[in-house]
C-alpha cells in the first residue's frame, strides 16, 4: 500500500505541514514541557495523517523511521557508553584529563580536545567518534575551573561533524563525489584544507563564546563520578591505546572499502571483507568494550558481577538518549515519506542560479525542511549533476561543488534531525539550550564552509 501512494499535496501545503510541526513540538517541549519522546512521537502521528499518508502505511512509516535511525545509533551509543563507564570508574578519563591539562594548561585544554577529536573524526562517524570521546571531555570539564560542558564539548562535537561532513571516506562526500563524477583525490585535497579552519571558526571560537554566556554543568552520562576512583589509576597510555583501537579498525574499514572502490584491492576477497565486517562501526566499538572490560576490568580485580554492576550502570543514563533520539529520526522519516523532499527538490531546481550557489541552496533548504543531511546531500546532487557534468569545469570547481552542497547538508541542525536530539541529550542540554548552542554551530558551520568553497570556485576558474 505504501509504495503505491503518490504524494497529491503542492510544495507549499507540505512546506506549511512542516512547519506547523516543528512549531508544534517546539511549543509542546518548551512551553508546555511535554518529554520530547512522547512529543516526537505524537507529533509525528499527526504530520503523517495531515499529510495524507494512508491510514494503512501510517505505523510502518513510524516504525520505519525509528528503527532506521536506531539500527545502528542503539548500538553506537551503548557500546559507547559502556566503554566511557570502564575507563570513567577506572580512573582513566581522570588520568588522561589530569594529563592533558598539564600538557597543554588549562586554557587551551578545549583547542587540545578539539584537535583530537579531528583526528579521531578523520575515520569515525559522527556519532560514534562523539560518544567515545565525551567521556575525556566530561572529565577534563570536571578537572577544569568552572565544570561548564559546553566550553569543551561544542569544540569537540563541531571537530567530528566537520570531518564526517567534508572528509572522504565518510559516506556523504564520497556519495556526492560519485554523483558529480569529482576527483576524490581533489575533494579530499581540498576538504583537508578547509576542515581546521572551519572547525576553529565554528567549534573552538563558538565554544568559547557560548560557554561565556551559557553555564551548562557536566551531566552524569556514565553514571555517578566514582568518589572512591583507584589510588592506581591505569597508564594514560593504555587509555589512548584503548581509544585508538576502534578508530584504528574503523579506519581499516573506510580504506579497504575506498580501495576496492578504485580497483587497487580485490573486495571480494575474505581478507578484504573480514576487514571491512571488524571496522564496521558497532563491531568495533564492541571489541573495544570486550578489549577495556579485560584490561580495565578483570585485569585489574574487577570481576564477575563486580563488572557486570559497572556495564550495567552505564545503560540507565543513555535509555532516554536512545529513544529520543530514535524518535527524532521517526519525525523525520515522515517528513520524507510525505514526498516534501522532492516536492521542493522540483521547484528549486528551475530557480536558474549559478552551479555551486544552487547545490548549497537546495541542500540547505531540503536540510532544514526534512533533517536528513544525507537526504540533503544526495538529493541536492543528483538534481545539479547533469548540469555539472555537462558544463565546462577542471576538478577543482566540481570538488568546490560537492563541497559546497556537503555544506548545505549541515545547516542547521533542529528537531527534525537526529543528530540534534543526540548531541543535547548526551551533553544534558534542553531543547532552547541546543538551538541556541548546536542548532547556530551547525549554521556557522555551514556558512563558513562554502564561503570557503565559494572563493576556492572562484579562483579555480581563473585557470
Amino acid at each position: 500500500m505504501e509504495e503505491e501512494w503518490t504524494q497529491t499535496l503542492g510544495t507549499a501545503p507540505l512546506l506549511g505541514i512542516a512547519a506547523g510541526a516543528i512549531a508544534l513540538i517546539l511549543i509542546l517541549i518548551i512551553r508546555f514541557r511535554l518529554h520530547a519522546f512522547l512529543t516526537l512521537v505524537i507529533v509525528s502521528l499527526l504530520t503523517a495523517l495531515v499529510a495524507g499518508v494512508p491510514v494503512s502505511a501510517v505505523a510502518s512509516t513510524l516504525t520505519g523511521g525509528f528503527g532506521s535511525t536506531l539500527a545502528t545509533v542503539a548500538l553506537l551509543i551503548g557500546f559507547g557508553a559502556m566503554l566511557g563507564r570502564l575507563i570513567e570508574h577506572s580512573g582513566g578519563a581522570k588520568a588522561l584529563a589530569d594529563k592533558l591539562v598539564d600538557v597543554f594548561g588549562e586554557k587551551r585544554a578545549p583547542f587540545a580536545l578539539g584537535i583530537a577529536s579531528l583526528i579521531l573524526g578523520f575515520p569515525m562517524f559522527f556519532d560514534a567518534g562523539l560518544i567515545m570521546m565525551l567521556p575525556i571531555v566530561f572529565a577534563v570539564a570536571r578537572r577544569v575551573s568552572g565544570n561548564n560542558v559546553l566550553l569543551f564539548g561544542i569544540p569537540a562535537a563541531a571537530a567530528f561533524s566537520v570531518m564526517h561532513v567534508f572528509l572522504p571516506p565518510h559516506p556523504g562526500p564520497v556519495a556526492a563525489t560519485e554523483l558529480y563524477e569529482a576527483n576524490l583525490g581533489v575533494v579530499l585535497l581540498l576538504g583537508l584544507i578547509i576542515v581546521f579552519p572551519l572547525w576553529y571558526v565554528s567549534g573552538y571560537l563558538w565554544g568559547k563564546f557560548v560557554a561565556k554566556r551559557i553555564q551548562l554543568p557536566v551531566p552524569a552520562l556514565f553514571g555517578d563520578l566514582d568518589e572512591d576512583q583507584p589510588k592506581n589509576p591505569p597508564k594514560v597510555s593504555t587509555i589512548i591505546l584503548l581509544l585508538l583501537l576502534p578508530m584504528v579498525l574503523i579506519f581499516l574499514n573506510t580504506g579497504i572499502s575506498a580501495l576496492a572502490s578504485a580497483g587497487v584491492v580485490d573486495g571480494d576477497a575474505i581478507w578484504a571483507q573480514a576487514a571491512v565486517l571488524l571496522g564496521n562501526s558497532p563491531i568495533a566499538l564492541l571489541i573495544a568494550v570486550v578489549t577495556a572490560s579485560i584490561v580495565l576490568g578483570t585485569r585489574r580485580g574487577e570481576n564477575g558481577t563486580a563488572l557486570e554492576k559497572i556495564l550495567d550502570s552505564s545503560l540507565g543514563p543513555i535509555c532516554s538518549v536512545i529513544l529520543i533520539t530514535g524518535a527524532g529520526g521517526m519525525f523525520g522519516g515522515v517528513l520524507r515519506a510525505s514526498g516534501i523532499g522532492d516536492a521542493l527538490a522540483d521547484t528549486l531546481s528551475d530557480l536558474g542560479l549559478p552551479l555551486i550557489v544552487a547545490a548549497y541552496v537546495i541542500a540547505v533548504v531540503l536540510r532544514v525542511a526534512q533533517g536528513s543531511a544525507t537526504v540533503a546531500l544526495v538529493t541536492a546532487a543528483g538534481l545539479i549533476a547533469p548540469a555539472v557534468v555537462v558544463a565546462d569545469l577542471n576538478d577543482f570547481q566540481v570538488a568546490s561543488i560537492v563541497l559546497a552542497t556537503a555544506a548545505g547538508s549541515v545547516f542547521a541542525g533542529h528537531v527534525n534531525d537526529s543528530g540534534f536530539w543526540l548531541v543535547g541529550r548526551l551533553m544534558g542540554m534542553d531543547v532552547k539550550t541546543t538551538l541556541k548552542t548546536w542548532t547556530v554551530q551547525q549554521t556557522i558551520e555551514s556558512v563558513t564552509a562554502f564561503a570557503f568553497v565559494l572563493v576556492i570556485f572562484l579562483v579555480a576558474s581563473l585557470f
